[in-house]
């Protein structure tokens, strides 16, 4: 892969930036677990960050034609339900498993379609890795059942993201990821409220849930929408390929989740397969990130 460093070094370094940010938002966000719950915590960021972005993006300035707003509203939906999914299998499990889960539906997605031999080797990999992950007795500390189906639960409506998301962002930017925010405010708030009621209000934990919602949505989103259309699919679906790792690594030096040597060499199998995926991707065959 050759790209000209003045046009590819800005939006892959954002890209990086972004993947960080959310980590250490779900970081924060475990720490509201015990206080709000999954929902409400789920709730609280989509909320909180809706307001940032309307702010930063205004987007009530864009001018959709009906079929932009059916996308726009869809990518909202599937972001709201991405994240809800991701924050209940993230109570349950370790923050690397969980997001080693969620890639299922994104590298799925891009081995759809997949013919050549060099496919199936990532087709295996991937498999090998998730199959380690499932609780049905592989390693020595089983997973909860129940976190693992709301990861890849999370990972389907990851793969939709993506596909909404690179349809609606490419007119609007950042305006749309304010846009879908919100709708997903609009779902998951009543949800949280029904979990944790009046809690949501507490001012003891609005720092958190100021941190949580910037570096897990406002702030990654919109670096996300402003990379991913200057970057070829090949070359974010091989940087993305960090993220388990990066939420494995954030795991363990900031709550301590020690995984077993099977977890890891999962993770780094499922990492491997993906990475593989994008970087020998054709254009004829779906890819970690449509176009």
């Amino acid at each position: 892969m050759r790209f000209k460093t003045d046009t590819a070094a800005v939006p892959i370094a954002v890209l990086i930036a972004a993947m960080f940010c959310f980590q250490l938002g779900a970081v924060l966000a475990k720490g509201l677990f015990p206080m709000v719950g999954a929902a409400g915590t789920t709730a609280l960021r989509t909320a909180l960050a809706s307001l940032m972005l309307l702010v930063v993006w205004r987007p009530w300035r864009m001018r959709l034609t009906p079929a932009e707003l059916r996308t726009v509203v869809a990518y909202g939906l599937v972001m709201g339900c991405m994240n809800f999914c991701f924050y209940q299998s993230l109570s349950t499990i370790p923050l690397g498993i969980a997001v080693a889960l969620e890639f299922a539906g994104p590298l799925a997605l891009a081995m759809a379609a997949s013919r050549r031999a060099i496919d199936f080797l990532w087709i295996l990999m991937a498999t090998i890795g998730l199959i380690s992950l499932l609780p049905i007795g592989i390693g020595t500390t089983p997973l909860d059942t129940e976190g693992v189906v709301y990861g890849l639960a999370a990972g389907v409506f990851w793969a939709l993201y993506i596909y909404f998301g690179r349809k609606a962002g490419a007119a609007h930017g950042g305006q749309t990821t304010a846009f879908g925010m919100a709708v997903s405010a609009v779902i998951l708030v009543p949800i949280g409220v029904a979990q944790a009621g009046s809690q949501l209000l507490s001012p003891a934990i609005l720092p958190a849930a100021l941190g949580v919602a910037l570096l897990s949505s406002a702030l990654p989103y919109s670096l996300e929408m402003m990379a991913m259309p200057k970057l070829p699919t090949r070359t974010v679906g091989v940087l993305m390929s960090l993220d388990p790792a990066l939420g494995a690594l954030s795991g363990l030096v900031f709550l301590g989740e020690r995984l077993t040597w099977i977890q890891w060499a999962a993770i780094a199998s499922i990492m491997a397969a993906s990475a593989g995926s994008a970087a020998t991707s054709r254009a004829s065959t779906p890819r970690l990130l449509p176009d």
